[in-house]
């Protein structure tokens, strides 16, 4: 089976239900375990460990595969511009560089490239640090629909479709 669905920055898998699901090519940047300090668990080391492990590394803007390729593409890009570099906030979720707008903008453009017609891709951004309407200017395409979900209300996941939106 070729898998058609694609997570191009994967990071820990944490919204995946089954991280080893054979339908997926899950992919990041970084493969990598990390140790970092977190009290929120209370545990008695002050600590928590980190797994970054894709099936495949690269970058989000610039994907090695033919386009075309998937009927689903989750996008989940770093969302974070101001963190501290051994945080565990970055650790998590990255971090973007001074040039995240262009950097989102051809991730934008990778992920719709390698969707099949009428593909579909999941989009989730927290705008803890980058509004929401920041990110979409960065891309033509229009969302179909979404949902607001978190603690804030700050976290949003947004449904494309690849040539979908008039």
């Amino acid at each position: 089976m070729t898998p058609k669905v694609i997570d191009v920055c994967c990071g820990t898998k944490m919204m995946w239900f089954d991280k080893a699901d054979p339908h997926v090519i899950f992919g990041d940047a970084r493969a990598e375990t990390l140790t970092v300090t977190d009290r929120s668990h209370r545990n008695a080391s002050g600590t928590r460990t980190l797994k970054v492990e894709p099936d495949v590394l690269f970058d989000f803007r610039a994907l090695p595969f033919p386009s075309g390729t998937f009927r689903l593409v989750a996008f989940d890009p770093p969302h974070l511009v101001h963190v501290g570099p051994r945080s565990w906030l970055a650790a998590k979720y990255g971090k973007l560089g001074a040039d995240w707008r262009d950097d989102l903008r051809q991730g934008f453009a990778e992920c719709f490239r390698v969707l099949e017609p009428h593909g579909v891709l999941v989009f989730k951004w927290n705008e803890t640090q980058v509004r929401l309407s920041e990110v979409l200017a960065t891309t033509p395409e229009k969302p179909l629909f979404g949902q607001v979900s978190g603690r804030n209300g700050l976290t949003h996941w947004l449904v494309f479709m690849k040539g979908g939106a008039a």
